[in-house]
């Protein structure tokens, strides 16, 4: 097994356990953070009206129902996630909803329709397959010809200080944990535009589109400075790094708050994030 691989499984596994519940727990904060990158990869993939849809790691489910929302009672949108613990959160949230169907699995080998849907997407949900190539190729074979493919991934590591800052607090206290190849899967596998261009061409997909957006993230949820380091070291970029050393956190906590302190807008700690914005087309036959 390859390390790509072997990471693969390790995503399944954390995500499964305590990471999905984790998750779970600081849904509400993850998704009023990330409002902005939603609402901006959703327009940017032009979704219409009686659409069908598959959202790609959909986790508690907030992009699939705000899909839900755009392609209305004609349309239908398949939430896909490997997290039996995110999936259960997105089907009580999204219970009543007639054009919402949840499917658990592995979006780079689980059973598709063929041929079925209009538009792949997902927000942070495609940097973690161990063979993009193949995922990518099984997942094309889900659109119809001519159908799209649209996600938003992160840019650089050091671009996204959002990210960047907290870690660093956390560095200064606990060991760096061990830094991804470029190719290897992880938050930062798509950072390299001209790598995923290559990806998108082998795996069948044509008229690759790679945009970048810049915006604030405010890591705080508008709950001041107090809130964005226990945020951090509870869901955030230096909850990870602490999972093996809890008692280090008093520590972590500290730092960041040395660290955040010059970014306090009012109750507010906006600090940059980096994406990329992705869309590709299956040919048409």
């Amino acid at each position: 097994m390859s390390d790509a691989e072997r990471f693969h499984r390790e995503q399944i596994e954390y995500w499964n356990s305590a990471g999905g519940e984790r998750w779970v727990t600081q849904q509400a904060h993850t998704d009023a953070m990330l409002v902005p990158i939603t609402e901006r990869a959703i327009a940017h993939a032009g979704v219409a009206k009686g659409e069908r849809v598959i959202d790609i790691g959909c986790g508690c489910g907030a992009t699939t129902m705000a899909l839900a929302d755009r392609v209305g009672r004609e349309g239908h949108v398949t939430g896909l996630d490997v997290s039996a613990p995110m999936l259960a959160a997105a089907r009580r949230r999204g219970s009543g909803r007639s054009n919402i169907t949840w499917l658990e699995g592995d979006a780079a080998a689980v059973p598709l329709p063929e041929a079925a849907a209009d538009l792949l997407f997902s927000r942070f949900g495609v940097m973690f397959f161990g063979d993009p190539v193949r995922a990518f190729a099984h997942l094309r074979r889900s659109l119809r010809p001519g159908g799209r493919l649209a996600f938003v991934c992160w840019r650089d590591f050091d671009e996204n200080k959002w990210m960047k800052v907290p870690l660093t607090a956390a560095y200064q206290h606990v060991p760096k944990m061990p830094k991804l190849a470029p190719e290897e899967p992880g938050p930062f596998a798509f950072a390299d535009a001209a790598r995923i261009a290559a990806i998108l061409d082998g795996s069948g997909f044509a008229t690759a589109r790679i945009v970048p957006f810049d915006l604030q993230l405010d890591i705080a949820d508008g709950g001041g400075l107090d809130r964005a380091c226990r945020l951090a070291v509870e869901i955030g970029p230096a909850s990870r790094a602490l999972r093996d050393y809890p008692e280090a956190k008093p520590a972590v906590v500290a730092t960041l708050q040395d660290k955040l302190r010059p970014y306090l807008r009012g109750d507010t700690v906006p600090l940059a994030a980096a994406v990329w914005l992705v869309s590709a087309t299956a040919p048409a036959d």
